[in-house]
């Protein structure tokens, strides 16, 4: 048990430090090829910060534990929105300004009940796997090209000063994308077995253990990046994060795990889990544009009932393994 422990423990930590090795030598190298900022922002860097979940998931369905691949990918996107969003607007309120993200929070928001529709039969079939994974790339092409069209939008500032920030030789820049991929592996690897482990012998399934400390785990750099952002008051970053860091873990994680190894749903993830996942999703977007559709301000107040939500949560989940 104490050898799990410390499996988790190192696992996350490397995990955390190498994913963002991973996304700043991503970031760097695709600046130096000549990507636009704004593509950046939206596919390396959104897309980029869901790496550890993509790892864990990958290595969960390869070991047949299908249960922690499904709740790592959902609870992160509970995770990203309830406790980053929410202590990030605690600190700071959060001002909403790129056009991009007014398009892409409720494409998230459509693609979550795509997912929802999947998991009525209570099950993941390879097929929905594969449908998820298309649906995947054909938001990825349409990423791309909104991020070739999009001129002085903010979250190419917000890119652009990111990037100034942390100056990288291509060469160097290839050499951390290469050894940031490898440490993912081989933490995920960590992460996984211990979690399963511990999961087993407590009783607990891996479902839960996906949904609580696998996914807070995996959502540290998410976490690290958005608090950054705070500082600079990049605000339309911290959403970009977490919206593209929530498509690709509805579509990609998901669709990935299943294609590897079929799932089988119980209930409790159609009732409790998406639905609380839609419904942050959706409050997300009310916060954000309101009904009207204008950008507002997540306010502190927004933050702490963020906050609240995700403490009700897991104090149920909590409660739910203890009876």
């Amino acid at each position: 048990m104490v050898l799990a422990g410390l499996a988790i423990l190192f696992g996350l930590i490397l995990l955390v430090w190498s994913a963002d090795r991973f996304i700043e030598g991503a970031a760097a190298t695709a600046k130096h090829l000549g990507m636009p900022s704004l593509l950046i922002g939206m596919v390396i860097i959104g897309f980029g910060t869901s790496a550890p979940e993509l790892a864990v998931s990958v290595m969960a369905a390869v070991d047949g534990n299908p249960g922690l691949a499904l709740g790592n990918a959902y609870g992160s996107n509970i995770t990203n929105i309830a406790v980053i969003v929410g202590i990030t607007a605690m600190i700071a309120p959060i001002a909403v300004h790129s056009q991009v993200l007014r398009k892409e929070l409720p494409l998230l928001l459509v693609l979550t009940f795509i997912a929802g529709y999947q998991l009525i039969d209570g099950e993941l079939s390879r097929l929905d796997g594969w449908v998820l994974l298309a649906v995947f790339f054909v938001v990825m092409g349409w990423s791309i090209f909104q991020g070739i069209r999009g001129k002085g939008d903010p979250l190419a500032s917000d890119v652009d000063s990111e990037i100034i920030d942390h100056p990288m030789p291509l060469n160097r820049a290839v050499m951390w994308l290469i050894i940031g991929l490898i440490l993912l592996l081989i933490s995920s690897r960590m992460l996984v077995w211990g979690a399963v482990f511990i999961a087993q012998s407590l009783g607990i399934s891996d479902l839960v253990i996906g949904l609580t400390i696998v996914a807070i785990g995996t959502s540290l750099p998410e976490l690290a990046s958005a608090l950054a952002a705070v500082k600079k008051n990049e605000h339309d970053l911290i959403l970009g994060n977490i919206i593209g860091s929530g498509i690709f873990n509805t579509l990609a994680v998901v669709g990935l795990a299943a294609t590897i190894h079929p799932l089988s749903v119980e209930m409790d993830v159609l009732y409790r889990d998406w639905t609380l996942m839609t419904a942050l999703t959706l409050g997300l977007m009310l916060m954000g544009f309101g009904l009207t559709g204008k950008p507002r301000i997540i306010t502190r107040a927004d933050g702490v009932i963020l906050g609240l939500v995700y403490v009700g949560y897991a104090a149920f989940l909590f409660s739910t393994v203890v009876g």
